[in-house]
């Protein structure tokens, strides 16, 4: 394969995922905002704002012109935060070609419209062939080499099967989903819990309490994302129960970080602001909870979460409506039902 590959943002992510791809022998460009920051990162072989020591391969070549890198490019990776994709798209869309490849690893929600960061490329890049990119994927883990697997997902069966053998390699496992838009959802989803795992840690619950709270995110993701149209089963793959636990359980989730910083009394902005970047869960909260209402989907953990990030309800509070919520069934979803 000789497609010109761009991945779109200089974060920790977009930095490995061009990176993997430029060692694989992929020609690959990576295009950062900053235009310091990528003066500096072809200086020095590293991207030292967002990894440092991660050395870079010979082969990736660092632009900051946008429309230089997107020009003729077959294969594009938006690897940007969910609030910075919509600008990026618009500004990209004069250059895109016709049937080019897309990839999106964004995870959040959009607005009103309930859209997810796929629909938005589609509804931008109508001749465009999409995908998603999603699963238990920390950027500094990965950086160091640690085992790791991701999902891509896409009812275009050839794109997955391009993306596995440009990612692949002996410590990166790529592993290929058609159900799009429950690997999107999950990965948003996702990053409500977190917060709610963080809140717990810094309570010192124990370990009984810790798997109450990952079980009962699971059922909630998937009851939601069924009602969405999604597989259920797709949340017991590596971008539900996978993306889930690291999330939940790691100190570098940004999402668990805002949790712990609230369970330890601190205001939601004092805690984002000690995270400094983006935590995507803060917005998928609000967004969910809407949608959960106006759908009638049960979900007490983001009820709860919602009123403690924005009605000021103590975090007491919300764990005593969580305790007070409806018993039903342990889970929702059976091969085989019970006689």
């Amino acid at each position: 394969m000789k497609e010109k590959v761009v991945v779109l943002g200089g974060g920790s992510f977009g930095t490995v995922l061009a990176n993997m791809i430029a060692c694989n022998g992929f020609p690959v460009t990576l295009w950062m905002r900053d235009s310091e920051n990528a003066r500096l990162s072809r200086a020095t072989g590293c991207n030292q704002k967002y990894l440092v020591g991660y050395g870079l391969s010979d082969d990736l070549i660092i632009s900051d012109n946008l429309g230089e890198c997107v020009r003729d490019a077959g294969i594009i990776v938006f690897a940007v935060p969910s609030g910075s994709l919509t600008e990026l798209v618009s500004q990209v869309t004069e250059f895109v070609t016709a049937d080019v490849l897309v990839i999106s690893t964004s995870k959040g929600v959009y607005g009103d419209a309930f859209l997810l960061p796929s629909q938005i490329l589609e509804q931008s890049l109508p001749s465009a062939r999409i995908g998603v990119l999603s699963g238990p994927n920390l950027a500094k883990e990965i950086a160091s080499r640690e085992i790791t697997a991701t999902v891509v997902a896409s009812e275009d069966r050839e794109l997955c099967d391009i993306f596995q053998n440009l990612l692949a390699s002996n410590f990166f496992r790529v592993y290929a989903n058609y159900d799009r838009l429950g690997v999107e959802l999950a990965g948003a989803l996702k990053n409500i819990y977190a917060i709610v795992s963080g809140i717990a840690e810094a309570l010192e619950v124990g370990q009984n309490t810790k798997s109450v709270v990952l079980t009962r995110s699971l059922a909630e993701m998937s009851r939601f994302g069924l009602q969405l149209g999604a597989d259920p089963m797709t949340f017991l793959g590596l971008s539900g129960v996978g993306d889930l636990f690291v999330t939940c359980t790691s100190p570098l989730s940004r999402n668990f970080q805002v949790g712990l910083g609230l369970g330890q009394g601190k205001t939601l902005a004092q805690s984002m602001n000690d995270v400094g970047q983006v935590a995507e869960g803060v917005n998928t909260t609000r967004l969910v909870k809407r949608k959960a209402d106006d759908l009638g989907i049960y979900m007490p953990l983001v009820s709860a979460l919602y009123e403690t990030l924005f009605n000021d309800q103590s975090i007491e509070q919300s764990l005593q409506s969580m305790m007070l919520a409806e018993q039903n069934t342990d889970v929702d979803f059976m091969v085989k039902q019970n006689d």
